[in-house]
């Protein structure tokens, strides 16, 4: 018998970004041995992806991270490895807060994270690598692609910009070798990531150009990409996810507030009229497009009038769901000199509310749905549910193969999830 291969639990925290980092600092250590496990108890090393967006998100990683002196203590030859926002904005801090940590990588070293294990581990102390292909560690029905990173964007409130580094675009070779790859490896839908995903570009090569190049790559049957910037968006990409069936007919639009007011505070670049013009031109072009958003509630100054015109403006661009945030201060930003002057219970009053219309938004959209056909791609080891081209997850009624797309009709729903039956049709 071999050597049994050294076990890798990971844990991201945070956004995809966070998740894709963590996703590819696993294939590396995957390369060198190691292959992951659900179980804690099992692991011979850890990963943790943390996220310093918001202040919440930070100490929840942190407190995390508190709470393995346990693993470690049981395995004390185990590696700790911190990765992402929060371990580059924390840097040499992290470790004399938390001891047990062995290895720290920010955000701004995951394209190093291979020669950084291979340094650390050149002692011998990974099992010799595993037969597998590079990235074995990683696969699945859905998988992700970062195309960017870094933001070279100017918000106020955002700290990304600090602790990823300025834009740095990946050359479309790569991305594409990527993604072979991966749908070598079963994936059959992929999320093209980046923090402002469609400025990517490559000499005369768009955004737009991008996505038919990752649709043409044999076995990816959807594309789709997180997130774009308003003030970016463009026909020539609209046009693209129109041409392209691959191209998932759905669009996460962050808009972060529906006033003009906040939005210049903010420094987001655009007005209220310009976000919801960028809509409507995206809905022109994009037959059936569903369209999703980011609010952030709780600004500096942020007046009931202010909040109103951002619930306002989630009725009228139509979308079906939103990730809503309140607002925290993060050091080293433009906003973090403002008085953070809503009170804490009126910033989750208004969360409450915000909620709330999500709510009421993504079941009438849903309740649309009844007795409509969709297509599903089947995720799940129990081959019974996946999502819908609109991103909804979907159960169906009986079982299908992991990884094929079937046509079914929904019945109905449990909350956010689709009731669905299967097509069952003769030849």
């Amino acid at each position: 018998m071999g050597n049994s291969p050294r076990k890798l639990y990971a844990h991201a925290f945070g956004c995809q970004m966070s998740a894709a980092d963590v996703a590819e600092m696993s294939d590396s250590l995957a390369e060198r041995g190691f292959a992951l496990t659900s179980e804690l108890s099992d692991a011979d090393a850890v990963l943790v992806g943390t996220c310093t967006v918001r202040d919440h998100a930070e100490h929840r990683a942190l407190s995390y991270i508190g709470r393995l002196r346990e693993w470690k203590r049981d395995h004390p030859s185990g590696t700790l490895i911190v990765a992402g926002c929060a371990a580059e904005r924390l840097g040499p801090e992290l470790k004399k807060r938390f001891p047990h940590v062995d290895l720290v990588a920010g955000s701004k070293s995951v394209a190093d994270f291979p020669a950084l294990i291979g340094s650390y581990f050149s002692s011998g102390a990974a099992a010799d690598p595993l037969r597998g292909r590079p990235g074995s560690a990683t696969g699945g029905v859905c998988g992700s692609v970062t195309i960017m990173r870094g933001c070279d964007s100017a918000c106020s409130y955002c700290i990304v910009p600090s602790v990823r580094g300025p834009e740095s675009h990946r050359a479309a070779g790569e991305i594409l070798a990527e993604v072979r790859r991966k749908a070598a490896a079963g994936t059959r839908e992929v999320t093209l990531l980046g923090q402002a995903v469609n400025r990517w570009r490559q000499g005369t090569a768009s955004f737009a150009d991008l996505l038919g190049l990752v649709a043409s790559v044999p076995g990816i049957e959807r594309v789709r990409f997180m997130s774009p910037h308003p003030l970016h968006l463009d026909e020539t990409a609209c046009r693209a996810m129109a041409e392209n069936p691959k191209v998932c007919p759905s669009l996460h639009l962050p808009a972060q507030s529906g006033s003009d007011r906040v939005l210049g505070l903010m420094r987001r670049g655009y007005t209220r009229a310009d976000f919801l013009g960028k809509v409507a031109m995206a809905r022109r072009l994009v037959p059936g497009l569903t369209v999703t958003t980011d609010l952030l509630l709780g600004f500096p100054s942020e007046t009931e009038e202010d909040f109103r015109a951002s619930l306002s403006l989630f009725e009228e661009m139509g979308a079906v769901s939103a990730f809503c945030f309140k607002y925290s201060p993060r050091a080293g930003t433009p906003s973090a000199s403002l008085q953070d002057d809503v009170p804490r219970e009126v910033k989750e009053e208004r969360l409450a509310r915000l909620h709330s219309l999500a709510a009421e938004r993504s079941a009438a959209y849903l309740d649309s749905l009844r007795g409509k056909e969709i297509s599903v791609l089947v995720e799940t080891a129990g081959a019974d549910s996946g999502r819908g081209l609109d991103g909804f997850k979907a159960r169906l009624d009986g079982p299908a193969l992991t990884g094929t797309t079937v046509r079914a009709v929904v019945s109905g729903r449990v909350g956010n999830l689709i009731l669905a039956d299967i097509l069952r049709r003769h030849a």
